[in-house]
């Protein structure tokens, strides 16, 4: 027995292309979930021309499960990001930084026969997070890949209430990190390039506001951690200069382009420049029960599930014009 779901795909020359896709009936610890909602992120792009179904941002209902799972039943919201399946006995998955296994399957890499932009999929059920009461579908789903980006920094680099953290980008990652960082009581100091967004930050969350473009240097008081969700690698001596002795910088920007940072700013001022992707499963799930709780909703935009939703999406997306995360609704 097999269950048939539609799906988009990329594909090297003809856009998005509509196919089906079989799959056995889920078994063993495996989830079927028919798919209501899927965030389009900046990532998907990157695989517009891949022959694989895109969409990594899923939520929707569990619509049947295998013998073996426990903790999920048919008719729970689920939704799941990245990172389908890791290994759990390499060093990182022991010590609970499972994003970073070493041989784990994820979006782009495997799995391209199903992805969040479809009717259904089947994953294994402990790579699922149940989407807490009070958070709505459409905000869920960006928190799967975004927010948990975002959130997984906040955490797991301990930035405290008490700290000055700085922005740069009121982007799909930028204005989520502005609210989860607000709602648990830091000082949030927001870069953007112009004045046009000046009222959406403080809106969101921030305390103070710079825009930055012309500018030589920044008179701000210094910072804590600085956390880069810009769409392109931003001008580093602007930042190094207000970025406190011993601080922290984390780059977020999904970009090939090779990092070129100030040396001198780097050592003498003993800054941290810190990678970061996503985030554990355990600080996931405490990330949806915060949204849910603090009540972050991240900003829309809906387009139908559908081939001509998802092409509309993407080149809203592509052309920039997504204020801040597009969401495919089926």
């Amino acid at each position: 027995m097999s269950v048939e779901f539609t799906v988009y795909k990329g594909s090297a020359s003809d856009g998005i292309v509509q196919a089906t896709t079989n799959h056995p009936l889920p078994k063993g610890n495996q989830v079927l979930v028919k798919i209501t909602h899927s965030g389009i992120c900046g990532t998907d792009e990157h695989y517009k021309h891949a022959d694989m179904v895109l969409g990594h941002e899923g939520v929707g209902i569990v619509e049947q499960i295998g013998e073996s799972v426990t903790d999920l039943k048919v008719g729970d919201v689920v939704g799941w990001g990245y990172i389908h399946k890791v290994c759990g006995k390499c060093e990182e998955c022991l010590h609970g930084d499972d994003q970073y296994c070493p041989s784990k399957e994820q979006y782009g890499d495997s799995n391209h026969h199903q992805g969040s932009f479809g009717s259904r999929a089947i994953w294994n059920a402990e790579w699922l997070y149940k989407v807490p009461a009070g958070l709505k579908p459409e905000h869920a789903a960006p928190l799967m890949c975004g927010g948990a980006t975002v959130f997984g920094v906040i955490e797991t680099y301990n930035i405290r209430p008490t700290d000055r953290v700085g922005v740069v980008g009121i982007g799909g990652l930028g204005h989520m990190a502005i609210q989860f960082l607000a709602k648990m009581g830091a000082t949030v100091v927001v870069f953007s390039s112009t004045e046009s967004k000046r009222e959406e930050a403080l809106r969101l969350g921030a305390s103070e506001f710079y825009p930055t473009k012309g500018v030589d240097k920044l008179d701000v008081p210094e910072l804590d951690h600085l956390i880069v969700t810009a769409s392109f690698l931003p001008s580093w001596q602007l930042y190094f200069d207000i970025v406190k002795r011993r601080g922290f910088i984390y780059p977020l920007t999904v970009a090939f382009d090779n990092l070129s940072i100030p040396n001198m700013p780097l050592v003498t001022r003993g800054i941290t420049l810190q990678g970061s992707i996503i985030c554990s499963r355990a600080t996931h799930k405490r990330m949806l029960n915060f949204a849910a709780r603090n009540k972050i909703e991240p900003v829309v935009e809906l387009f139908p599930l559908t081939k001509s939703g998802v092409e509309e999406g993407m080149g809203r997306l592509r052309e920039g014009k997504v204020r801040y995360r597009a969401v495919l609704v089926a």
